[in-house]
């Protein structure tokens, strides 16, 4: 008799396509009747005002920094020589002409330990080693004072390196300091639960701004004269409490959301109260919450804007420290914005993509 020898049958294609562009649009855009009907609308809007807005955008705009030929194309077409002019007064607020350069490789350092740190390869301790030297390179070539650089206090710092340095250091320094005050809030001691909730409720029950009003014009009336910290330092601890009150509350509720059980389980292998959390509770917990806790960070990013209450100019106050100055570029305050709009928009779509890439990953890690 003969052996019965195995064949697999070869793969086939799927009868129907469900990758690519065109399974997208049909998914996306014309999934149902609300879908096709929400989608001509908007490609019938788009139809119609493309033309005006690709007339005054580009064909009849002005990108040479030639104030005459920009007054001459007012209503017809953009000014996008104000940006060609003022880049550097809006990038870089009131630092020193001279010693812009400065800055701009503290900017990039800080960008690059950003995107280093979202890299999962380098979760590793030396991290925090590398988060230090980086941020005392940062300061140092912020400040002068070292190194033969010059002195520049931070009242001359502005523009996209004062928006970087105050969203970064708020959401490194605020997610931790959130996390135990949501452990806080659960605790059994009720004098640590009574000061975690006092705290979230109060800066939760005030706008960011008087919060930075205080820190920055009440804070010294209660200190020695002369003896106030910087008004930078006290602004950026405003942030980060603030902030710290808003994550909280997201992180209680991913803690909220776990089920009783993992915590018994912990306790009847042994583990402590912090081994818990650290390896049970807490992974979890933050992985439930990343949306929010991401559109927390999105909001941190663009509400360092507010700091210009406090005559801190960041981008948009740079930006009208820049105009608000030459008569000359004033009328085109929309270019101005719509420059920095891009900037923010670059930043804040970047920080989105990469909650859903680690919604994604996360999802496999579930599956398995």
């Amino acid at each position: 008799m003969d052996a019965i020898v195995f064949k697999p049958i070869a793969p086939r294609p799927s009868p129907v396509r469900i990758e690519g562009l065109v399974p997208w649009i049909r998914t996306n855009l014309f999934g149902d009747w609300g879908s096709i009907v929400t989608t001509v609308v908007i490609i019938t809007l788009i139809a119609w005002y493309l033309p005006a807005i690709a007339n005054w955008t580009v064909l009849h705009a002005v990108f040479t920094a030639n104030a005459d030929a920009c007054q001459a194309a007012r209503g017809t077409g953009a000014c996008w020589g104000v940006i060609t002019e003022k880049y550097r007064l809006i990038i870089f607020g009131r630092y020193p002409f001279e010693e812009q350069w400065r800055p701009l490789v503290a900017t990039v350092l800080l960008i690059a330990l950003l995107v280093s740190s979202c890299v999962r390869i380098f979760w590793k301790t030396w991290l925090i080693g590398l988060w230090l030297a980086t941020l005392a390179i940062f300061f140092i070539l912020m400040f002068g004072g070292w190194f033969g650089l010059s002195r520049v206090t931070s009242d001359q710092w502005g523009g996209l390196p004062l928006t970087i340095m105050l969203a970064a250091l708020s959401v490194v320094l605020a997610f931790p300091l959130s996390i135990f005050v949501a452990l806080g809030r659960r605790s059994n001691l009720p004098a640590i639960r009574t000061v975690c909730i006092v705290y979230v409720e109060l800066n939760r029950g005030v706008p960011l701004i008087s919060v930075l009003f205080m820190a920055s014009f009440l804070f010294p009336l209660f200190m020695p004269v002369g003896k106030s910290p910087d008004v930078l330092l006290r602004v950026l601890v405003g942030i980060i409490l603030f902030a710290a009150a808003y994550l909280a509350e997201i992180v209680r509720g991913g803690l909220q959301a776990l089920p009783s059980g993992q915590a018994e389980a912990a306790h009847s292998l042994g583990l402590t109260y912090w081994q818990t959390q650290r390896k049970i509770i807490l992974p979890q917990a933050l992985a439930t919450v990343v949306p929010g806790i991401m559109n927390t960070f999105i909001g941190m990013f663009k509400d360092t804007s507010l700091v210009t209450i406090v005559s801190l100019y960041e981008l948009t106050g740079a930006l009208g420290l820049a105009l608000n100055s030459d008569a000359n570029w004033r009328p085109f305050k929309i270019e101005g914005y719509l420059f920095i709009m891009f900037i923010y928009f670059i930043f804040c779509f970047a920080m989105s993509r990469y909650s859903l890439w680690i919604e994604r990953q996360l999802a496999v890690s579930k599956n398995r």
